[in-house]
């Protein structure tokens, strides 16, 4: 790959920083002047083109190392243009874009999903789709470990809530309970049964939160983080005894899932790891055993 000189550090009378050496370089890159696998020039090379500085140069390489551009950066190599993570679509809503990101997580032999969450719903029915490919013998882990932060039946929930706020006889918090305890039965039921179907060992384990999360958090491999808002809004519902419930409920199936990869650079990295330093605090800390009637 040969480089041209830039115009700018040889026929201007400043000399370029280290950050625009790197934002050149990087635009390089993407622009796919510069592709996966390709070394780039020496650190002296890049001096004379930019005229700067070894210095200045190997700042710049170092910073494109950390946002995950770069390979074998060391003294006296050539590093080489990394394979850079795939670019996603952008967010999707949360039921459409869970299941296809737990099914790429379920493809490694180890699998660790945390969630923190108002209800088991949307995960349960996200897992569906990598217990299908189990089932299809598709994909084939060796254990899988799920942990599930939901809030305690014991607090006052935020949200759902009756509009009038009835406390302890609200309708809705009793139907709240009901969906939390029955989607969270069902999903153990499901990764569980893979132990006796393909031998794979299963552990899902819920604590309790002492308060209702403001938005859904899942957590895969210790290597993604997808984060979700819930939108509360109000709204009408008919039981199936004819009573009419009148509401601030969360719209969490719709609300849009944003994803952060460790290997996609320096920023999603931090927040993955973040993530995760937060949920294990409280996994560790200020939640309870929850046991799930």
């Amino acid at each position: 790959m040969v480089v041209t000189r830039e115009n700018v550090a040889v026929n201007g009378s400043r000399r370029l920083s280290p950050q625009q050496i790197a934002d050149t370089l990087r635009d390089r890159i993407r622009a796919g002047e510069l592709k996966a696998g390709d070394r780039l020039p020496t650190q002296a090379e890049l001096a004379d083109e930019f005229g700067v500085e070894r210095g200045a140069v190997r700042q710049a390489l170092r910073a494109l190392q950390e946002d995950g551009l770069l390979s074998n950066v060391s003294k006296g190599s050539p590093p080489r243009i990394a394979d850079v993570a795939p670019v996603r679509e952008g967010p999707q809503p949360t039921m459409v874009g869970l299941a296809p990101r737990l099914a790429d997580a379920f493809s490694v032999p180890h699998v660790r999903v945390d969630a923190a969450c108002l209800t088991a719903e949307t995960l349960m029915l996200g897992l569906s789709e990598p217990v299908r490919l189990i089932h299809e013998g598709r994909i084939r882990p060796e254990s899988i470990d799920v942990r599930i932060l939901l809030p305690s039946r014991e607090i006052n929930l935020a949200f759902p809530i009756s509009v009038d706020g009835r406390g302890d006889d609200d309708p809705v918090h009793r139907r709240w309970l009901e969906q939390r305890n029955a989607q969270g039965h069902v999903l153990r039921h499901n990764l569980q049964i893979l132990r006796s179907s393909h031998g794979i060992d299963v552990r899902v384990t819920f604590r309790a939160l002492p308060f209702t999360p403001p938005v859904k958090l899942y957590l895969l491999n210790e290597s993604e983080a997808l984060i979700a808002y819930y939108m509360i809004t109000r709204r009408r519902e008919e039981t199936v005894n004819s009573e009419v419930l009148d509401m601030f409920d969360a719209l969490g199936s719709e609300s849009l899932l944003f994803s952060f990869e460790a290997r996609a650079g320096r920023r999603d990295a931090a927040f993955v790891q973040e993530s995760q330093k937060w949920f294990d605090a409280l996994w560790e800390t200020i939640t309870t055993d929850l046991t799930l009637s």
